[in-house]
């Protein structure tokens, strides 16, 4: 399985960016995927996670309301839209996939992209 996220950059505080992340080599549909992220010195958290269907969502308390998770199935493409930055949403965002989604939401996943960054300024 391949993951590659994409769409990170400079942003300023109250901003909007959209996150994009691919995958390959096995069947994208029938898998939850997940956006993390972590900040210098901090250690990898979670941030979104979407079941196979797109039918269920999470999110971190920290993020709920400003950023939405969602998936295109037949583009093998999740995206994580996200409102309302702030700069402590700094950080490498990565997308993961795993067998379950329940393992998502503890930062545990199969399979990790190679991040993108993200930087918001004050």
């Amino acid at each position: 399985v391949q993951l590659q996220a994409f769409g990170g950059g400079l942003v300023q505080a109250g901003g909007s960016l959209r996150l994009s992340c691919t995958a390959s080599g096995r069947t994208f549909s029938s898998a939850p995927m997940g956006w993390f992220r972590q900040a210098p010195g901090k250690e990898r958290e979670f941030v979104a996670a979407i079941s196979w269907s797109g039918g269920s969502t999470d999110y971190a308390d920290s993020v709920k309301g400003r950023f939405t998770i969602s998936r295109d199935n037949a583009k093998n493409t999740v995206y994580l839209q996200m409102n309302s930055l702030k700069p402590e949403d700094t950080a490498v965002y990565y997308c993961a996939t795993d067998r379950s989604y329940a393992r998502l939401r503890f930062a545990l996943a199969d399979y990790w992209g190679q991040g993108t960054l993200v930087t918001v300024s004050s």
